[in-house]
């Protein structure tokens, strides 16, 4: 256990910053999906916005690689204009 109180604070904080990673995370996954079920354009394109948003926000809070949202983005760019 820790001892410091700079210690013990920092334990608070990551597990507040654990917690909401996980939920904007696991969010985003729903969102996506979701947008990979849609099967009309008009509302497939109307939810890639959205979706392409949380991405970036995701990878520029270093929840997830910057690679890894650009190779999401354009998978699900091209599955929108595939439709």
């Amino acid at each position: 256990m820790a001892n410091h109180k700079s210690a013990l604070k920092r334990i608070r904080s990551n597990e507040k910053k654990r917690v909401l990673n996980r939920y904007q995370h696991k969010t985003t996954r729903n969102a996506i999906k979701a947008l990979r079920m849609a099967t009309v354009k008009s509302e497939a394109s109307a939810k890639l916005s959205n979706v392409i948003s949380m991405i970036d926000k995701l990878a520029k809070k270093n929840i997830i690689h910057d690679n890894k949202a650009s190779n999401l983005k354009s998978k699900l760019t091209r599955f929108v204009s595939a439709l």
